[in-house]
Order: structure tokens, then sequence, then C-alpha cells
């Protein structure tokens, strides 16, 4: 557990590598350098990495094919190249043929700001849940990304890991016994209204969650991590106490993280009034750093201690 922020990226890298020294069928292959964990995998285990250049799309078909000769194969890029660049790829070579491969996506939603749109990843949430046989993660702290690296390679599935560029604080510390197998984690109960986010964003919403905390109102708080596959049966259990919900996401509204909320406990037949927190239906040109954008866009903390505020009213 770390009470100081960490970098998720770096605590799954190294995880794969304890796991990689001690099985040879552990294969790693880069779009990218530059990170310390990158650096002694690539030292260390030479034979199980591979650097496949500024090549996104021809390492998403190597990593098809290493998975046929029954590899363990991890590929790693930044978000907006690993993802929407290499939509076709992931398609036909791993959705199709239900290849057991883990593609790290690192820099999602704005994580990359100052860059411009072109590498921010507002998309990638509602593209790849869309896949069949696909399961879609997005863990919010060091503790979650060790959890699922372990079960990437204890049960191999065809997966796409969402990771945050920033380095994150820990905030599910106190997990349920099965809350991986559940995805998702309470990390604060509340009464009345509950906001059910992932991520970069679960930081954000745990920031208005202390503004209202100090006003004596207690506001839940639900990471959401595995968007795909979801028991809707248990989501619907852990949500069915509250009035309201509020889900925050640095996603486009269409097909995100509220979309999937409504979807499964419509279902569920759980009918909660949901309200949407998200990033407009454009793009930002806008610089000024990661939280201006979020103020733009109207999901800073202050906007959802507003909007829970209202849900209460």
């Amino acid at each position: 557990m770390s009470t100081s922020p960490i970098h998720m990226r770096d605590v799954f890298i190294d995880r794969l590598f304890d796991l990689g020294s001690a099985d040879s069928d552990v294969v790693f292959i880069s779009a990218d350098f530059g990170a310390p964990s990158l650096d002694r995998f690539r030292e260390k285990l030479p034979g199980q990495f591979i650097h496949s250049g500024i090549s996104e799309q021809h390492m998403i078909d190597m990593a098809g094919g290493l998975a046929i000769a029954g590899k363990k194969v991890y590929t790693y890029a930044m978000a907006p190249f690993i993802s929407l660049r290499c939509l076709e790829q992931v398609k036909c070579t791993l959705s199709m043929m239900e290849l057991p491969v883990t593609i790290l996506s690192v820099g999602v939603g704005l994580g990359y700001a100052d860059s411009g749109p072109s590498h921010y990843t507002m998309e990638d949430f509602a593209c790849l849940r869309s896949f069949p046989n696909m399961e879609v993660w997005t863990p919010s702290d060091g503790i979650t990304a060790l959890a699922i690296a372990d079960l990437t390679y204890e049960k191999p599935a065809l997966r796409y890991l969402r990771l945050d560029r920033s380095p994150l604080a820990d905030v599910n510390t106190n997990p349920s016994p099965n809350w991986i197998d559940d995805g998702f984690s309470e990390v604060s109960a509340g009464e009345d209204v509950c906001i059910v986010s992932c991520g970069y964003m679960i930081h954000k919403a745990l920031e208005a969650h202390a503004r209202l905390k100090e006003e004596g109102i207690a506001c839940g708080v639900v990471d959401l991590f595995r968007a795909k596959p979801i028991d809707g049966s248990k989501l619907a259990d852990a949500l069915g106490r509250y009035k309201r919900i509020v889900t925050v996401e640095e996603q486009v509204l269409a097909g995100g993280l509220g979309s999937v909320l409504l979807e499964t406990l419509n279902d569920a037949g759980q009918l909660i009034p949901i309200h949407r927190m998200g990033l407009a239906d454009r793009y930002y040109f806008e610089n000024g750093g990661r939280d201006h954008l979020l103020d733009i866009a109207n999901v800073s903390p202050d906007h959802i201690y507003d909007a829970v505020k209202k849900a209460l009213a």
C-alpha cells in the first residue's frame, strides 16, 4: 500500500518482470522506451522483450502470432496510438480469434495534456468495449494494477487495460475479499447519493467527497474499474440503497462509463436516476494542463461537488 503517488505503469511492469523471470513464456512488446520499469525488463530479460518501434498496428499482429504460439503476451504503447490506431488489427487479429493478449494503454483520457487532441484518448473506452471477447479495465491505483497484473498472468484473456500516465495515490486500501472478481470496489460507503467513477477521475471524485464530508454529507464513492464484463446483479445490489447516482468520467458520454452503468442497472431491473458527467462532444484545443481542461469540461472536483449537492436537493 502506498500513501504517496506512484505510477501504475511501473507497478504493473515490475510485477510482470518478476513473473517473467520465472516464466520464459511471458513476452513484453513495447512501442516505447523511457520508463525505469521498461529499461529493467529490456536489460534483464532481453529474450522476452521486443521493441516494435513506432509501429503499433504491426505490434498487435505480432502479439497475435506469439499468442497462437502459446506465449503470454503483453503490448505497451501510448493510449491514443495503441487503441484507436489499431482498431482493425485488434478486431481481426485478436478479437475475432479470441487470442489472450493484454493491451497496456498508458495516458488515457486527457493524460497527455498540452499535447493537443491528437494525443487525448476520449473515445477508447466506448470503442474497445464494443469488441466481442474484450475485457476493459481502468485501475485507479497501484493496488488495483498489481492485482490485475496477477490476474492477467494467471487467467490469460483478451484485455484492454487503461493505465493513467500520472502517479496516483492508493484508494482501494480496504477492498472486499472478492473485489477483483466483482470488478468494482466501494471506496467509501454513503447514503442517498453515490459517485461512480474510475481511474484518474476517482481521485477527483474523492476531492469532492472530502468537501462533502466536511459538511456532514455521507456520499458514497464506488470505483468501477472493470467496465466489461460486469456482474450486473452484484453491482445492482451494491448500488441499490442509493436514491441517486452521479457518474464521472474523462471520456465522451456516448458509450462511456455512464452508459455502462445505465445499461447494467436497466438490465438488472434496478432503475436509479443517474446524472452523467463527462467530456463534451467536442475536441479540446485549449492549453493549461489536465485539471484546467477538466474545469473547462465541467468535471472538476467543484463541478462534482455541485452535482452531488443538486442530486441531494
